[in-house]
């Protein structure tokens, strides 16, 4: 499906993403571990589009024309798009969880079902469940509650059918959650040497349902999984005198209770049981129900017991950057130069090092940092609370918004608070996702100011699987803008101006679109003079329709445009108009392409940005967000090099053509393999600096 305005639509576009996924799950290239892991994050990606996507397209057939006319195409027929799209994936997913599960068994890994086990196994599960698993689950007979209870969102549910083989006119439903919030979905059991027996948590339940029901007059027992995903977006008034917290608070207790946007079930289940939860859940056709297999959740599978294989490879680890190895002082490395640390193949373990060393440095006078998603058991919040026991001033720009991790950053809030942080939140109307920190030193009647500002999350967590990059600096001018940005944080009604005063940091929601479009009539001037032209962009996802439109005028000057776009891509690549000057390609692999990179060819003289903005509207229109320039003639060429290691990719690399098929970048002649992230972390680790 095309879209009327010389883009594809985006939801088409994110499931084409999606299908990439599926794609390294279906590869018998990639380990058994590595394509179960695929099928899990297929999964929860697609768990997420229903909750979010989905969600609001259902909004906009609520809201009718007025909502119609901000979408490339009717609503309904995008709706249907998108059931047809995920049925066949499921159908695909089902196929190769079956191939998965055979070259499984040649490995002598078996998952087992309830009615797989052998006499031992049996008795084993039968102690798992009196021991562990009884007591956290309450079954729920639905046949009796006047209101069905809400579904949670992130859950499965055990449908069971209850009955008696002497009496048929007995017959009962009844509902378990599956605990796996505090139980592993994956039970070991014991097993013949050699083997590995495997069975999950629900099946667990299936083998032991006599056991909960057969006292109350049941000898016949069924069980289907089944799953509800709701609307998660949450509802904030945008009144500039809301509490935030308040609102917060409210909607995260209505997205528990959020409309259904998606209901699978097995597509086995009892039919007189699936048309009974229909009935009592109040759902229709249009609420996109799809037929499952017998296990949903797949996400779980991110986290399968990988000491089950013998053959698995240990992730090659991230180094320290040659210049920041410990013993040294950071800050004494960065008044001499600018370092530029790519995660995950830089360890993100020397930002920490510069925050410990800013806590404990009697000069240091404040730390102001954005935080968007922190780890669990944050060593950057542990860094900064000891920076303010050593009395040191400290602010967190927490965005409460950052979706799904609304209740953690409402708890690292209160953490921050009680250990006398300034802690600071974004507009209602405006997401904080700019991710910066400025480190302010006085020593002796000096003051020096350090910075670092990047593409991804201060996260030490996902910085081991994100692809990201991050400035250390002192350049004045950064520093500068970096401090603007703050100062707008901490009085954003009485400083309102401040962003758009920006001098290095092109900033959103004001300056970034218009500073990019600036550049590429740049690149358009130059190619129409027979100069040398090019744009090299580096982004999640491409939507935003004025620059794509600017990008389709460069094409058309003949401007080279390359871009490997790892997500969404709504730009129409091949058009004759341009001549072949347009180039787009995904790579999925084992880490997560995350980096934001733009390059424009600037007359041989390049420029050279880092961002956390991908071209969308909501992060150029409805979030704070910067680029950097990078002024470093090494780091620029470092930048570069990178970026033409992902354009050479023929491994895990994908055309992104106008009908989203999903091509393997061909090899070319003799052309040698080129895998692109094995290649940049050869490239890292083998550059030497000068110090």
């Amino acid at each position: 499906m095309k879209a009327t305005k010389q883009t594809i639509i985006r939801d088409i576009s994110w499931l084409a993403f999606n299908a990439r996924v599926l794609q390294e799950a279906k590869d018998p290239a990639n380990h058994l571990y590595d394509r179960l892991r695929f099928l899990g994050i297929f999964s929860n990606n697609l768990d997420e589009f229903f909750r979010v996507r989905v969600a609001a397209l259902n909004k906009m057939i609520l809201l009718g024309k007025s909502a119609k006319m901000h979408l490339e195409a009717n609503p309904d027929k995008i709706l249907r798009k998108i059931q047809h799209t995920v049925v066949e994936h499921q159908a695909e997913f089902d196929h190769t969880y079956a191939d998965i599960i055979k070259e499984l068994e040649k490995n002598n890994i078996y998952i087992k079902n309830e009615k797989q086990l052998t006499k031992t196994q049996k008795e084993y599960a039968a102690l798992f469940f009196e021991e562990r698993v009884r007591t956290e689950i309450v079954p729920l007979m639905i046949e009796t509650i006047p209101q069905m209870p809400y579904l949670r969102d992130k859950s499965i549910y055990l449908a069971c059918v209850l009955g008696n083989t002497k009496d048929p006119l007995i017959k009962r439903y009844a509902l378990i959650e599956i605990p796996t919030k505090v139980l592993h979905r994956f039970v070991i059991l014991p097993s013949d040497q050699g083997k590995i027996d495997i069975i999950l948590l629900e099946d667990i339940i299936r083998a032991n349902l006599h056991s909960l029901f057969s006292p109350f007059g049941f000898n016949s027992f069924f069980g289907y999984i089944i799953k509800v995903t709701r609307d998660a977006e949450l509802e904030i008034d945008n009144d500039v005198n809301t509490n935030l917290i308040d609102e917060l608070e409210k909607g995260l207790k209505n997205r528990k209770k959020g409309r259904a946007t998606r209901f699978i079930y097995d597509r086995n289940i009892n039919k007189n049981l699936l048309d009974y939860l229909i009935k009592r859940f109040t759902l229709t056709k249009k609420d996109n129900l799809i037929p499952g297999g017998r296990i949903h959740n797949f996400k779980d599978f991110i986290n399968f017991p990988h000491a089950v294989f013998n053959d698995l490879k240990p992730r090659k680890r991230p180094f320290i950057h040659p210049l920041l190895r410990q013993p040294v002082r950071i800050m004494e490395v960065l008044e001499k130069k600018d370092i530029m640390l790519h995660f995950p193949y830089h360890s993100f373990d020397s930002i920490i090092d510069l925050l410990r060393e800013t806590a404990i440095d009697p000069f240091v006078q404040s730390i102001k940092i954005t935080c968007y998603r922190l780890a669990k058991d944050s060593k950057i919040v542990n860094a900064l609370i000891n920076a303010v026991r050593n009395g040191k001033q400290v602010t967190v720009v927490l965005e409460l918004r950052a979706r799904f991790d609304e209740e953690a950053n409402m708890m690292w809030k209160d953490r921050l608070e009680e250990e006398g942080v300034k802690v600071l939140f974004g507009l209602p109307s405006l997401k904080v996702h700019a991710k910066l920190c400025v480190i302010k030193k006085r020593e002796f009647n000096r003051t020096t100011q350090y910075g670092f500002i990047s593409t991804g999350n201060f996260n030490e967590n996902t910085a081991q699987y994100y692809g990201d990059h991050c400035l250390l600096t002192t350049d004045r001018n950064i520093i500068a803008d970096i401090n603007r940005v703050f100062s707008f944080l901490e009085a954003p009604h009485s400083r309102a101006d401040l962003l758009k005063k920006c001098k290095t940091l092109p900033a959103a929601p004001y300056t970034m679109r218009r500073f990019f479009i600036t550049l590429i009539n740049a690149e358009i001037r130059a190619a129409k003079k027979g100069k040398p032209a090019s744009i090299s962009l580096k982004l999640n996802s491409l939507v935003d329709q004025v620059l794509i439109t600017k990008l389709y005028e460069a094409a058309k000057a003949g401007v080279e445009v390359k871009m490997v776009i790892r997500g969404i891509c709504c730009a129409f690549t091949d058009q004759k108009v341009f001549n072949g000057h347009m180039r787009a390609i995904s790579i999925i692999d084992e880490y997560l392409e995350h980096a934001r990179i733009f390059v424009f060819h600037n007359a041989g003289k390049p420029k050279v940005f880092i961002s956390s903005a991908d071209w969308m509207v909501r992060n150029l229109d409805h979030r704070v967000e910067t680029a950097c320039p990078i002024n470093d003639v090494e780091i620029q060429k470092e930048l570069i090099d990178i970026l033409n290691i992902q354009f050479s990719e023929n491994v895990k690399g994908r055309i992104l053509d106008n009908e989203q098929c999903n091509e393997y970048v061909p090899r070319v002649g003799r052309t040698p393999k080129l895998r692109s992230q094995l290649a940049t972390y050869n490239y890292l680790q083998n550059k030497r600096y000068k110090d």
